[in-house]
């Protein structure tokens, strides 16, 4: 508590002034926080966890700039404990043990120790170990943070004695709210004369991405980059773009210039044109739109235009999708390219999509058919007895892997919805399937 103590001190001499916005404006109290409501709205866990004192080792999981920090100190002033900021990246053994020893001493005076850990994740196996023992005997309350999953980077012993919270990104709106607070409060432009041009404090909230810090860094550039008009700071849209290199940055992600754009994408992949969806894919990216959206929209593609005349479509874009998940954007940016001219230059096949429309058709329309009794389940005696399975060929005990059984609902009889087509790999699966009709109709099976 010390440090705050001093922050406080040195703020009357006009230092707290010259901190970055985001530190000026970081919230001590539980009422002050933007966003993570899930956790710390009024009845929730980890609130009442707080408001009893009753706050026990436990680790935050969460994107950057979503409130990590800011929430232990928050703990740490709730609690009345002394807080202890950590470093995974600067500290070590020694650094470590030298805070235990000061976690000790104020053990013996009654005092609480909250040890914080920023990037607990990058502390090697040696070193998170080394905060076992006080954690169990209760020294030090710890409480990390990580971005990455803690089920993988934090030790199991160390893992199994702190309580995991989620937090979770931060909405448009959060920031919003963040922002003109940042505008209107003493401790961020309240004193000065400011005007924004209109969607330039939008702009910053989709640019920020659920990032708080990102978005009051971004905010604090543009109004320092502002113009004097008249004895007010005028804040422009150009200001914005030249601050983040975002030219397309403020369109609308929820209207329609963000469906003109994946559009754009879809048919350009569609028509087999590389180079124009890697365009569209750089102009969503570049406007922040979010990563995860466009692989969504990929692996979509990959099944209802490419589908089995290339399998590996699939596996492509579902490998893109878990990489933007992994390790976001901008690194990501590079997977999407390969998943998109991948799709662009596959052959195509849309005979998933119409194989299923069809087959949704009817089964909307006769929903109650009942399902023929042949393959039906018969896990006990009765449904034995009523007939439940009975005709049933295991396929795999037949010389040639096929039954001539039914399958469809009579009402359905010789109905086909999967018509495949002749590009690429679907051209083998068509001359399979042509095999498989014409044993079944040289057995005479009822349903073709």
């Amino acid at each position: 508590m010390k440090g705050n103590t001093m922050k406080e001190q040195l703020s009357l001499f006009g230092e707290e002034t010259r901190q970055p916005l985001a530190a000026r404006l970081r919230p001590r109290d539980l009422d002050e926080i933007v966003g993570q409501k899930h956790l710390i709205g009024e009845g929730r866990v980890l609130r009442r966890l707080i408001d009893r004192d009753q706050v026990s080792s436990m680790i935050f999981w969460g994107p950057p700039g979503v409130g990590k920090t800011t929430l232990a100190s928050v703990i740490a002033n709730r609690t009345k404990a002394t807080f202890i900021d950590f470093s995974a990246v600067t500290s070590g053994i020694k650094e470590i043990k030298q805070v235990m020893q000061q976690a000790d001493e104020n053990t013996r005076f009654g005092e609480k120790t909250i040890v914080f850990v920023d990037e607990i994740h990058r502390f090697n196996k040696a070193q998170q170990d080394a905060f076992l023992p006080f954690v169990e005997k209760g020294s030090i309350i710890l409480i990390g943070a990580t971005t990455e999953n803690p089920s993988f980077e934090v030790n199991s012993a160390l893992l199994s004695r702190c309580k995991v919270f989620v937090l979770k990104p931060l909405s448009e709106e959060d920031i919003g709210e963040l922002l003109e607070r940042a505008v209107k409060s003493p401790k961020g432009f309240g004193g000065q004369p400011l005007e924004f041009e209109e969607g330039v404090l939008k702009g910053i909230a989709r640019f920020a991405n659920g990032d708080a810090r990102t978005a009051l860094s971004t905010l604090e550039m543009t109004v320092l980059n502002g113009d004097m008009v008249e004895g007010r700071t005028l804040v422009t849209k150009q200001d914005l773009e030249q601050c983040t290199s975002k030219k397309s940055l403020l369109y609308d992600k929820a209207g329609e210039e963000h469906y003109n754009l994946i559009s754009a994408l879809h048919k350009s992949m569609r028509n087999s044109d590389p180079d124009a969806a890697v365009y569209w894919l750089a102009r969503m990216l570049e406007a922040g739109e979010d990563p995860v959206y466009i692989a969504r929209r990929v692996t979509r593609f990959a099944s209802e235009d490419v589908g089995l005349a290339d399998p590996r479509a699939l596996e492509l874009a579902v490998a893109a999708f878990q990489a933007c998940h992994l390790i976001g954007y901008p690194e990501c940016s590079v997977h999407l390219t390969q998943a998109v001219i991948y799709m662009s230059l596959a052959p195509k096949s849309n005979s998933m999509e119409v194989a299923y429309n069809n087959a949704r058709g009817d089964a909307l329309k006769q929903l109650s058919e009942p399902v023929p009794l042949n393959i039906r389940n018969a896990p006990t005696k009765l449904m034995k007895e009523l007939g439940y399975g009975r005709g049933y060929v295991y396929a795999h005990d037949t010389e040639d892997k096929i039954a001539d059984m039914q399958c469809l609902p009579d009402s359905l009889l010789g109905r086909e919805y999967y018509v495949p087509g002749t590009q690429g790999l679907e051209g083998r699966f068509k001359e399979r399937l042509e095999a498989i009709k014409a044993w079944k109709r040289g057995h005479g099976e009822t349903d073709k």
